[in-house]
């Protein structure tokens, strides 16, 4: 498998990359999507034709692109990456799947941000593989339809919801992506350290996956922040003090939290009495775009029974006020 990105990776990225397994028999956790993605796979294989349509949903950092890829993998093809934001216009949609080889795979990230002109080119490209290319403008404007390789178009949301339904309904394929538990995170922490030449102890690994808020993109991030610290404040071996010590420099706390969550529970809590505080004043609060917080920071708070939604706003649990160390209001104080 061949990948072609087109975005411009960071240096974060780069390391993410390299970490990431590259058949679906190396991929840990998901077995229930993995069996019924292998399935789709060999019945494709079998009868030499390309795979349907795949939506990959669920929370960030759970293996959507990585899935991708190994089903480029195991097809034998070309793995194509762009994302919703960065196909602007029609025109950047077309030059892209005029030039797709026959069975390569077209993954999009963050495909409920694609515009509406844009997602109209892309019905007749899944459907029938054609696309209407429009020369000029006004009365001379002139259509060209352009035949199309059959290709497999991948897309990953971390709001289904907000896919449109027209869109929706052209996926042969939708799988939803669960949070990992920590044993399978800690198998994660233990190969990537495999990788990366970490002499790390499995209590170690244990403890990084106590603390990666069920998502195996943190649980690589922490790792990496762990052996950073081991190199430099210990011999560069981790064992679950290295490992304690180095979370607790870099603010994460026993069940994962970071600074950012911290944040926005004691603004729920502290400034505003507990909630409820609708998103857009508590994005303002914390100093995060209110997409940030509802994507990247909620759903594990949610997860994990400190905050809940309603329909007037964010409100804490009473878990948050005992995680907090903080006294509910009109509750008396345990002594």
């Amino acid at each position: 498998m061949r990948e072609e990105s087109l975005l411009s990776p960071t240096a974060e990225d780069e390391i993410e990359i390299t970490l990431r397994p590259h058949r679906l028999d190396e991929f840990i956790g998901q077995d229930r999507v993995k069996e019924r993605l292998w399935i789709s796979i060999e019945a494709a294989r079998a009868e030499g034709r390309s795979l349907d349509h795949i939506l990959l949903s669920g929370p960030p950092g759970l293996g959507k692109t990585t899935l991708a890829g190994i089903v480029a993998a195991e097809m034998g093809t070309t793995l194509r990456v762009t994302s919703g934001p960065a196909l602007e216009r029609p025109g950047d949609l077309a030059a892209i799947l005029s030039n797709l080889e026959p069975g390569d795979v077209f993954f999009i990230d963050e495909i409920h941000r694609l515009s509406r002109v844009v997602e109209e080119v892309l019905y007749s490209a899944m459907e029938d593989f054609v696309i209407d290319i429009v020369l000029g403008k006004g009365p001379t404007a002139q259509s060209i339809r352009l035949d199309l390789p059959r290709f497999t178009l991948i897309g990953a949301t971390t709001r289904k919801g907000t896919v449109t339904a027209p869109l929706r309904d052209r996926f042969g394929i939708e799988e939803k992506l669960d949070y990992y538990r920590d044993d399978e995170l800690a198998a994660i922490v233990t190969r990537s350290a495999g990788i990366l030449g970490v002499d790390i102890t499995a209590d170690a690994a244990l403890e990084i996956a106590r603390r990666s808020r069920s998502t195996p993109r943190i649980a690589n991030r922490l790792l990496a922040r762990v052996r950073d610290y081991a190199v430099a404040r210990a011999d560069g071996r981790v064992d679950r003090e290295v490992a304690d010590q180095a979370l607790r420099v870099f603010e994460v706390d026993e069940i994962g939290l970071d600074k950012v969550d911290r944040a926005i529970l004691e603004a729920i809590v502290l400034k505003f009495g507990g909630g409820p505080v609708g998103l857009g004043t508590l994005a303002i609060a914390v100093g995060e775009e209110p997409e940030t917080v509802e994507d990247a920071y909620e759903p594990f708070l949610l997860q994990v029974g400190l905050i809940q939604r309603t329909p007037r706003g964010r409100i804490a649990t009473d878990l948050a006020y005992r995680h907090l160390g903080v006294d509910k209001p009109g509750q008396p104080t345990l002594l």
